[in-house]
């Protein structure tokens, strides 16, 4: 209930970088749509982030990473006619994983027909708490009201009062475009160098 409440301030703008190995970040796209004709862009108005009708600390940190990571791939920013629309959406969730504890298999068997361990002897489920974070950045084609990408991250989130810096945000945007395939003004998907790690 308390990480709720930090999200509905609209303090989570590093969620995704505090996770222990790095979140798991996925991208897709309309295969039909047109890229080349997408030159510019802006962002909707409110954005998912948003919240109570003003822009929280978060939606203002992805605006600026996103707009960095746009200008990089040669898109222009537009605030009154984008090609492109840009909108945000973060939640916060309590999770629990619960592990089955293993049988006692045939390393016990020399106790077969002797004798028994006690009530509750052995381990129980592992039961694990924690708290996942979800960061999604969708690309909207702004004449047709179409979304034609989106990129998401998922990833356990270690200590949310603490992931809250510009760096931390810059560098999970920067981890959902890396999933992002097009430069300004071209139609063909850019291919990763299968040469690197």
């Amino acid at each position: 209930m308390k990480a709720l409440k930090w999200l509905a301030a609209g303090s989570m703008t590093g969620l995704l970088a505090a996770c222990a190995s790095g979140p798991t970040v996925k991208g897709d796209y309309d295969h039909q749509a047109d890229f080349a004709q997408y030159r510019s862009f802006g962002f909707m108005s409110p954005l998912g982030t948003d919240k109570a009708g003003y822009s929280t600390l978060l939606t203002e940190r992805l605006k600026t990473a996103t707009r960095g990571q746009m200008e990089m791939r040669g898109y222009v920013y537009s605030a009154t006619n984008p090609d492109l629309l840009v909108n945000f959406g973060a939640k916060l969730q309590q999770k629990t994983q619960v592990t089955p504890a293993p049988p006692m298999g045939p390393y016990y068997g020399y106790r077969s027909g002797f004798y028994g361990g006690w009530p509750g002897y052995g381990w129980g489920d592992d039961v694990y708490q924690y708290t996942e974070g979800t960061l999604n950045i969708d690309l909207v084609d702004a004449r047709r009201k179409q979304l034609v990408w989106e990129g998401v991250a998922v990833g356990e989130v270690q200590n949310p009062e603490t992931a809250g810096s510009t760096a931390s945000t810059d560098k999970a945007v920067a981890q959902i475009f890396a999933k992002y395939p097009f430069r300004a003004g071209v139609a063909a998907p850019q291919l990763p160098d299968k040469s690197k790690p």
